[in-house]
């Protein structure tokens, strides 16, 4: 019936071609045709009238199985703790304005939306992807208070920026939402947008996102910043992780078992509690290598790894992880992977590396010197002791000459010589520390730089800066050099982001 009121508005287009002239106004949007088509009540409704009376008069509404309101999500009339799953489907941005596009219906029911807390992005309103990004954490933090300790919550996304994506992400973080699984919906019917925009995505994304369970915060507050604090929440959260999935008959890469992601997860929550991170970046993944099974690059609890080997025996290929080199870190991603499977030369590795530095690197980030990241996350065999396993291995496997030889064979020793080659973890700790004191010091010249934007930057040394400033407490430093970085290279880097946004609401909290 609400429908109809579109259709009866100046907002209805004549079309001489159509068989009817109902529902001919042009969705999402307010657009007075130059040729109208003026209908009556009984024309827009005809025969779906009495398929609504005959729907509606068999209707018999059962009392205290539901809860209907129309108030803003950041506001619920519920108790705490009292709901066990939430589904929602918020507004994407500037997608649509949805109070704007409501006010026709509304009108007729002199009862009006409120669009002041409405979650868009809408520069006529002043309202900008931080603001949507606070909106957004206002109404994810009520729906934290009210969902019951344990249980998840979906969020249903669709946008192609980056930013606005990340801004959904860091947003469920700061609320205290742990993200489990981010999944694509073919709905197979698109939407209005996705059908008519070039630049709409085409599948939604499902995010399921969990509430930890009281017992968690609980261990947290007695722990504070201990390490067995940060493998308490790994436990947690890998048991609420997919064991597999599988798509087309073909296993597929959980990505949320990734360590690297495991570690920003443990991060966020450790931040968001207000705690000290108790453990590097090494610290963690080698802890993670001799705490928990590991397959197909993946982390598993004890009990969970005997479903996924079982799983895995039935296909034919191991799940493959999709790389893109976008900045410097998941350069040095690209080169683990590809030095684990074949230590190699400068010589041989060079090109293989500058294949991947396409067009999807990000705008503002430097791009790095293959040498320099070599040095500074690498090892290079100088042929002056024994040949590592990690090139022995690979050595004996490839070449038929170099088998069976021992690590100390001269013929192995020349072949192996001047390889590249990832550190076992011991050496990995060291190699960390000391590129965290060149990330460091080239933050501290980010800071003295004059001016009041940063036109290049290496994303993992305000990545470092940020994260040693959270441990000082120097939230003023965070926002300060944020506010140097141009605004789409902070919105579109969910780790900077998450640190800004974090500082900024710790500095109101002292105001």
């Amino acid at each position: 019936m609400e429908q109809a009121i579109w259709t009866m508005s100046v907002l209805n287009r004549f079309q001489p071609q159509g068989f009817k002239q109902v529902n001919k106004y042009l969705p999402g949007v307010y657009y007075v045709p130059s040729h109208t088509c003026e209908i009556s009540p009984w024309y827009a409704i005809g025969a779906r009238g009495k398929r609504l009376v005959k729907t509606f008069s068999s209707f018999k509404p059962i009392l205290g199985t539901a809860i209907t309101s129309t108030s803003t999500a950041s506001r619920l009339d519920l108790e705490g703790e009292t709901i066990d799953y939430i589904f929602t489907d918020p507004p994407f941005g500037e997608n649509i304005y949805y109070a704007d596009l409501n006010y026709l219906i509304e009108v007729w029911h002199r009862v009006t939306t409120e669009p002041t807390p409405e979650a868009i992005i809408d520069r006529f309103k002043k309202k900008a992807l931080p603001e949507y990004q606070r909106l957004m954490q206002k109404c994810f933090a009520e729906y934290y208070r009210v969902l019951k300790p344990g249980r998840w919550m979906t969020v249903v996304f669709s946008n192609s920026r980056a930013s606005v994506w990340n801004a959904i992400q860091v947003a469920l973080q700061q609320a205290g939402f742990v993200v489990a699984e981010v999944t694509a919906l073919d709905k197979i019917l698109g939407s209005y947008r996705q059908v008519t925009s070039a630049t709409a995505v085409k599948q939604d994304l499902v995010i399921s996102a969990y509430k930890p369970n009281g017992g968690l915060e609980q261990r947290l507050g007695e722990r504070g910043g201990a390490p067995e604090s940060a493998w308490d929440f790994v436990q947690t959260h890998l048991r609420q992780l997919s064991v597999s999935k599988s798509k087309n008959g073909v296993l597929e890469f959980v990505v949320e078992r990734d360590p690297r992601r495991i570690y920003d997860r443990m991060v966020a929550w450790f931040v968001r509690h207000d705690v000290p991170v108790p453990l590097s970046t090494e610290e963690f993944l080698d802890g993670l290598r001799t705490r928990f099974p590991v397959r197909d690059g993946m982390v598993f609890l004890p009990e969970q790894v005997t479903e996924y080997d079982r799983k895995r025996a039935q296909v034919a290929q191991a799940p493959q992880v999709e790389m893109f080199v976008a900045d410097e870190r998941s350069a040095i991603d690209w080169l683990i992977d590809f030095l684990r499977k074949r230590p190699s030369t400068y010589q041989e590795i060079h090109p293989e590396f500058m294949t991947q530095l396409g067009a999807g690197w990000k705008k503002h980030e430097t791009r790095p010197e293959l040498s320099a990241l070599l040095e500074d996350n690498f090892l290079r065999y100088d042929a002056s002791s024994d040949v590592p396993s990690q090139i022995h291995n690979y050595l004996s496997t490839n070449y038929h000459d170099l088998r069976n030889l021992e690590k100390s064979d001269p013929r192995l020793k020349a072949k192996g010589k001047d390889r590249w080659y990832t550190p076992d973890p011991g050496k990995a700790q060291d190699l960390e520390q000391k590129r965290e004191k060149t990330l460091l010091k080239e933050f501290e010249a980010y800071r003295a730089a004059p001016g009041r934007r940063l036109k290049e930057f290496r994303l993992e040394a305000l990545r470092a800066g940020f994260r040693s400033a959270w441990s000082a407490k120097d939230f003023k430093t965070i926002i300060s050099i944020a506010q140097k970085v141009p605004e789409e290279a902070l919105q579109e880097d969910e780790k900077l982001l998450f640190w800004y946004d974090s500082a900024l609401t710790r500095m109101e909290a002292s105001v």
